[in-house]
């Protein structure tokens, strides 16, 4: 890390990365009252290949918990006045609240998956995890089972924020952290895949974001007639279609603004929107701010707190 200049130190922007920051709006109002997902949660997730010049450093700390996984590559981790080196089948946790720095090997950049999590019951975990470690660094044999559990967790999470959704989730967060703490007893037993009209129904939103559906074409995709596909939904993940299909087109837009430079009408295009100012106001009412304070407060936290 010391040998990288300031001026190519990245926090973002590698060619494949993908991250989820999930609303604090959904954290307070979902997360934190619900005693199944009170004492563990995500805040923000992600993965970045082959990150070159990825850095962050924060003199202060966080008030989450970080976990860095690295897959390929190396780089350095620094906990108060520690050093360590990760490389592949390292992963650390980084203590809430203790300053620390992180940064990719530039000759030999480091692949990671990580996350931001909270809860009441992280501080239990991570003390067992000492125990077993006796350090916030471990080692881990690859498992591909790992890898599909991280993304089985990202990908329900870009499906929504319903109960059940985050639910599933973070207890499955929980699981994926258990596989790091117990690496000897970490086993993948395959899931038989269960056909469900709502699950088929939210894979057909997510891949046609870039259009705007009716109820009824939603209810036609499965099959179902409108008002019982609507009963059935909602009774499922808490939201009407409409406004389910909503949360993940603004999940989107929120990727493109962090990630991209297109501008906030291209945006709205890409997600089949012709009028800027009602997805203006669509991404204000979902999110708590418009996209362009969006992006500008993003700019400002990323120097901060995202990974």
């Amino acid at each position: 890390m010391e040998n990288e200049t300031t001026e190519i130190k990245k926090k973002e922007g590698f060619n494949g990365q993908k991250a989820i920051v999930l609303p604090r709006s959904i954290l307070v109002k979902t997360c934190i009252p619900n005693p199944l997902l009170a004492g563990i949660y995500i805040t923000d997730i992600g993965f970045y290949p082959k990150a070159k010049f990825h850095y962050r450093e924060r003199n202060y700390g966080i008030d989450q918990y970080i976990l860095i996984y690295c897959t390929d590559g190396k780089g350095e981790v620094k906990i108060e006045d520690t050093s360590y080196t990760l490389k592949a089948g390292n992963f650390i946790v980084i203590p809430a609240d203790k300053s620390h720095a992180y940064g990719s090997d530039q000759n030999t950049p480091w692949t990671i998956y990580w996350a931001h999590f909270k809860g009441h019951l992280v501080k239990s975990l991570i003390r067992l995890l000492l125990k077993r470690q006796k350090s916030y660094k471990g080692l881990v044999q690859f498992n591909e089972s790992r890898i599909k559990l991280f993304d089985e967790i990202y990908l329900n999470l870009e499906r929504g924020y319903s109960t059940d959704n985050l639910c599933y989730v973070n207890i499955s967060f929980s699981h994926f952290l258990s596989s790091f703490i117990f690496d000897e007893k970490f086993n993948y037993s395959a899931k038989q895949s269960i056909v469900n009209p709502i699950d088929v129904s939210i894979e057909f939103m997510q891949k046609n974001l870039h259009t705007t559906f009716t109820l009824e074409d939603i209810a036609k995709s499965v099959n179902l007639s409108s008002s019982h596909f609507s009963a059935l939904f909602k009774d499922q993940t808490g939201f009407a279609p409409i406004k389910y299909f909503n949360h993940i087109k603004i999940q989107k837009a929120c990727q493109y603004l962090q990630f991209t430079d297109l501008r906030i009408k291209e945006i709205a295009l890409t997600l089949g929107i012709d009028d800027q100012y009602y997805f203006s106001r669509m991404f204000s009412k979902i999110m708590g701010v418009s996209p362009q304070d969006y992006k500008l407060k993003r700019e400002t936290l990323r120097e901060t707190k995202f990974l």
